[in-house]
């Protein structure tokens, strides 16, 4: 479900996350694509592309869906959300997020065949990933799917290495990326339906989101 963010926490919220760009992933971002064969100029293209893409959300399709009572906030997030009052219609409108989810997706896709990856070892690997994923993932009432943050991109890169060390960065990124799309957001659509919520995105924030930062992570860890 989404949150808005009050003006003066957003401009700090904004801030901040300027400066971890600047200072810490756009270097990492550019070393750990730099091992998929992608440019530093490629790199950050792709970074700053997932940044424009994370503020776009894609109807895709809606699923009746059960009115749940939304879950009290963490005191340490109750003076950056608030939470206005969202008549709940009965369904919930399925999104993907451009920055989020498309464009990491795609770039499995290419790198599936760019880098030659054997298709029933990537199947593999997607699989073991996805219900990994699956596995580890919660539905949490009135925020989202929730999963502990290390344990795609650690299954991922773990994956990689054995399964296919010669080339275990671009195998850790597809199914790293893959294993959460399908694990812990496809097959958790049947419990978006409890979730009370009238928006669903799938990589709903953007590059921060969980199906993103796998992708970069296991690469790094690979």
């Amino acid at each position: 479900m989404r949150r808005h963010i009050s003006p003066w926490h957003l401009f700090i919220l904004v801030l901040l996350l300027s400066v971890l760009l600047a200072v810490i992933q756009v270097g990492a971002f550019t070393i750990a694509f730099y091992k998929l064969g992608l440019s530093q100029d490629s790199a950050i293209l792709l970074l700053v592309c997932s940044l424009l893409g994370s503020v776009i959300n894609l109807p895709l399709f809606s699923i009746e869906a059960n009115a749940s009572q939304a879950v009290p906030l963490p005191f340490y997030l109750r003076g950056l959300l608030r939470v206005p009052p969202k008549p709940f219609a009965g369904k919930t409108l399925i999104a993907a997020n451009v920055g989020g989810c498309v464009i990491p997706v795609s770039f499995s896709f290419y790198l599936l065949f760019s880098a030659d990856l054997p298709f029933i070892t990537s199947i593999i690997a997607i699989g073991l990933c996805s219900l990994v994923c699956y596995s580890f993932s919660r539905p949490i009432a009135g925020l989202g799917i929730g999963m502990p943050f290390l344990i795609a991109p650690l299954c991922a890169a773990l994956l990689g290495l054995f399964l296919l060390p010669e080339k275990s960065a671009a195998l850790a990124y597809v199914c790293g990326t893959l294993g959460v799309l399908i694990g812990a957001d496809l097959l958790r659509l049947k419990d978006i339906r409890n979730m009370g919520t009238p928006l669903a995105s799938i990589g709903g924030a953007g590059t921060f989101d969980g199906i993103f930062l796998t992708g970069f992570i296991a690469v790094l860890l690979a």
